[in-house]
């Protein structure tokens, strides 16, 4: 059954924290691939797409969300998709995409790449954020390295909303290059700066066997790798009662958890270690890489010198940015994830380490490539982003 095998494959990645991280990454199957003509979406059979807020690494055939392809083409045809405020636009159409999910799926909610998977003329879609991958994704020359590593196989992808957006970039950039005509592809593999990849094909072997492929070309021009060695993570009363307690760290960790009001972990590694030796040390990971680490570990980590007033800095970070900061790193010290339940403080910690590998990768193609401003800001004031992070207790 197809969908057992899309189930498989989902938890393969899902469960790879070199894949998939928290809520990242979605899959899809499709029963009828006719080829897609003139680059519009083909409008026959169903397609079944991970439901959002539904874990990747855990999910079942009852996780997937059964679409009407017809009802999903006619989205590109509602002029409300492309007009009004991106809030406007985006509510517009995912009002559209629940009225096109199948009787007795109402209760689901599916993933916001739907009109992207249902694009694509292939039995099965696979979409994750690995680090290696978005360490080049997420670089200054990024598409020029695609270009030399993958050559005209692979498509790059600008960086765009998520959303309606970027599945109408995808299909004019596919049309533009003949994708959609003449003889139906075997498969896909595009790169979508700073955000993640998509692979396409009939099969999940093929699936596979292209991200294997595609790690492995990645993984072999990488010059250098993240040292996390000499690791120190997790609770921090368990950390500061240890033979190799920091000095400090327990006054700092109350004191942030009195701050924030909330929960606090606390991280440090030889990686972490360089990053808090300056406020320049830690410039590369000082602001978002992908939406992935907005919605989890915030997009304004929040950088202590030594002997600054903690609350100071707090507050004027916070009236900065309009938000309170996930992620807090004190000079010389290290990284304290900072959340609602320890859950959340451990997922922002986990996120950013995913942004120092990220940054590291990055090193190895030009340097990392933070997403521009009014990128974060969409991703900030996204419903279905918040809706995502509501997801995780």
């Amino acid at each position: 059954m197809s969908l057992t095998e899309l189930s498989a494959i989902s938890r393969l990645y899902g469960a790879d924290p070199d894949y998939v991280i928290a809520g990242g990454g979605n899959t899809s199957f499709k029963d009828d691939t006719t080829p897609v003509s003139k680059g519009t979406p083909g409008s026959k059979g169903t397609l079944w797409i991970k439901g959002s807020g539904v874990s990747l690494g855990e999910i079942t055939p009852e996780g997937f969300v059964a679409m009407d392809r017809g009802k999903l083409a006619a989205i590109w045809q509602l002029s409300a998709s492309t007009a009004g405020t991106p809030a406007e636009r985006e509510a517009a159409v995912l009002a559209e995409m629940l009225a096109a999910r199948k009787p007795g799926e109402e209760h689901k909610r599916p993933s916001v790449e739907t009109l992207l998977h249902d694009l694509l003329p292939f039995a099965y879609v696979v979409h994750t954020h690995p680090s290696l991958v978005n360490g080049l994704g997420c670089s200054r020359d990024g598409e020029q390295s695609v270009r030399k590593l993958f050559g005209e196989e692979a498509v790059w992808i600008p960086i765009s909303d998520p959303g309606f957006v970027l599945a109408a970039l995808v299909k004019e950039t596919f049309a533009k290059g003949g994708f959609f005509d003449g003889p139906a592809k075997k498969s896909v593999f595009f790169f979508l700066q700073n955000h993640g990849i998509f692979v396409g094909a009939n099969t999940t072997d093929e699936i596979k066997s292209l991200y294997r492929t595609i790690m492995d070309t990645i993984g072999r021009n990488i010059k250098r790798f993240p040292d996390f060695g000499g690791a120190l993570h997790g609770n921090v009363s368990d950390i500061a009662a240890g033979t190799d307690a920091l000095p400090g760290l327990a006054e700092a960790a109350a004191e942030l958890q009195k701050i924030s009001g909330g929960a606090v972990v606390f991280a440090r590694n030889n990686e972490f270690a360089r990053l808090v030796e300056s406020r320049a040390a830690f410039a590369p990971v000082s602001s978002a890489f992908t939406p992935d680490h907005i919605v989890y570990a915030g997009s304004d980590p929040l950088f202590i010198e030594k002997g600054e007033n903690r609350e100071k800095a707090w507050k004027a970070h916070t009236e900065r940015t309009g938000r309170p900061p996930k992620i807090a790193a004190l000079q010389g010290l290290g990284i304290f994830g900072l959340g609602a339940s320890e859950k959340n403080a451990a997922l922002a910690v986990e996120l950013f380490t995913d942004a120092v590998k990220v940054a590291v990768y990055a090193e190895s193609f030009g340097g990392p490539r933070f997403m521009t401003p009014e990128k974060i800001a969409f991703i900030n004031n996204w419903e279905a982003e918040q809706y995502r992070a509501k997801q995780v207790r």
